[in-house]
């Protein structure tokens, strides 16, 4: 098969969160199966010089955009058997953050929209199946049933429309966002684009794309609920029969701690003992005392309320009664950054923070932490808790989405599970879970040893879940 990844984010040249990471892998595992699998992304000023220095010219043109037309690059690098396109306008990504700045945003991505169906007759390839990622890509999805369906190159191809996250759909003012893509006016209704007057994106993807993907089973039956649908559950729950979940999947190469060169020392599941080592490492990197008995509790993620900070300042003060140091990554809410922050001058000894991103910290967290907290509201997917299994560190999660796909409690009387985890978002129910793994921890390390064995060999790598993606996309070629 003809493969094509439309995304506004691809690891390694640009990363904000989980869908690089997708994007990243996916595609890499698809073309080790023969399919000819191709990813289109922004060429964004951010992209690193190591990455741009190896791109080729591969074409350019000209798209429609208003009453105007704005000139088109086309950047082609090959890696891992996948080839990257790189879409070249300074116009629209030459950008100091990918994300934000409401209409610039909505024309940034409107344009990426268009140019990436006008790419399609520069490179030379059609895919059989074009596969949309978020907000950002749905408007190829309805551009090419409406404006483009007489094309004869682009009336064949099948669109699969991926939500990785229901709660940000690009949400613009329509009139703004016509002007520059001239929509048919009978769009701009309740069962079309429009959305309490404006032009939602990623309704686009949902009205038009042939099937509907989510990335945990779990999400796709949450979001037909109005309280995780973010008012679009009724539509979803029209397409029902088209909305499918499959579980999204780690790089098992990129996070391997046996030969990762981010962490203090490389261990694997017959040598983890050795983890210990990269407990006190980072216990030294952070400041705080270094100690092998103490459970070191990690958390790594944006700071919002969707990931559980509410539920963890609640109950901060008593989590560190108990004998844990705890270690924070990520940024985001102000709010919750200075309740962290304050924290850790409350608590030195017990509590250390980095603000910001920074993926080789990451993984020196997954690798020298005993408990990952993730106490999410909802997670799609969510990755965290299958590196931290793939580390040996013990995610202690809220039953929602992918963590309720992929963490199954630990059960004390058939000495089974991989993790903790709790049903309602509430914080001292999380607590007392977290209690409960912290006991575990002190009390039992025959019955750790076996619990970190057992999440070592968790196999959550991409190939099961890209041979059900395969499976999707012959089902669709054939109708």
């Amino acid at each position: 098969m003809n493969i094509l990844f439309a995304a506004s984010e691809c690891a390694p040249f640009i990363k904000t969160g989980g869908l690089a990471d997708v994007v990243g892998a996916l595609p890499k595992e698809l073309a080790k199966k023969g399919d000819d699998v191709r990813v289109i992304i922004p060429k964004y000023s951010l992209i690193p010089e190591k990455y741009r220095a190896q791109m080729t010219y591969a074409g350019q043109f000209e798209v429609q955009f208003g009453f105007g037309r704005k000139g088109c690059g086309i950047m082609q690098l090959e890696m891992d058997g996948v080839t990257y396109y790189f879409l070249d306008s300074d116009d629209f990504f030459c950008v100091s953050r990918i994300y934000g700045d409401y209409i610039v945003e909505g024309h940034r991505f409107a344009f990426f929209c268009r140019a990436v169906i006008e790419s399609l007759k520069v490179i030379g390839f059609t895919p059989d199946v074009l596969h949309l990622n978020d907000w950002q890509t749905g408007l190829i999805a309805a551009l090419l049933k409406t404006q483009y369906r007489y094309d004869p190159k682009l009336s064949s191809i099948r669109t699969v429309y991926s939500i990785h996250n229901l709660q940000y759909q690009g949400v613009f003012n329509w009139y703004e966002m016509n002007s520059v893509l001239g929509l048919d006016d009978w769009l701009c209704s309740p069962e079309y684009l429009e959305f309490y007057g404006n032009m939602n994106c990623m309704k686009a993807g949902l009205v038009f794309a042939d099937k509907i993907l989510t990335v945990s089973p779990t999400y796709a039956e949450e979001i037909k609920m109005p309280y995780f649908g973010e008012q679009l559950d009724g539509l979803i729950r029209k397409r029902g029969a088209d909305v499918l979940g499959i579980l999204n999947g780690i790089d098992t190469e990129f996070f391997d701690p046996a030969t990762d060169p981010a962490i203090a020392q490389n261990y694997s599941t017959r040598t983890r003992r050795k983890k210990v080592a990269n407990k006190l490492a980072l216990q030294r990197e952070m400041g705080l005392p270094e100690r092998e008995d103490v459970a070191v509790i990690g958390f790594c993620s944006r700071f919002a309320s969707q990931k559980g900070l509410d539920l963890i300042e609640c109950v901060l003060r008593d989590i560190l009664r108990m004998d844990v140091q705890m270690v924070f990554l990520g940024s985001g809410d102000g709010h919750f950054t200075n309740v962290i922050e304050w924290a850790h001058l409350q608590w030195p000894e017990k509590l250390a923070c980095y603000i910001g991103f920074n993926e080789p910290l990451s993984h020196r967290i997954y690798a020298g932490c005993d408990l990952f907290l993730m106490p999410s509201k909802f997670e799609p997917c969510g990755l965290s808790q299958l590196i931290s299994l793939r580390y040996g560190t013990i995610p202690v999660v809220r039953e929602t989405g992918g963590l309720r796909d992929s963490i199954r409690p630990y059960n004390q009387y058939t000495d089974e599970g991989n993790g903790f985890s709790f049903a309602n978002y509430n914080a001292h129910e999380m607590l007392f879970t977290l209690e409960r793994a912290v006991r575990y921890y002190q009390e039992d390390k025959e019955m750790w040893d076996r619990l970190m064995a057992r999440a070592m060999k968790c196999n959550f790598g991409w190939s099961s879940s890209a041979a059900k993606y395969r499976a999707l996309y012959k089902n669709l070629l054939k109708h």
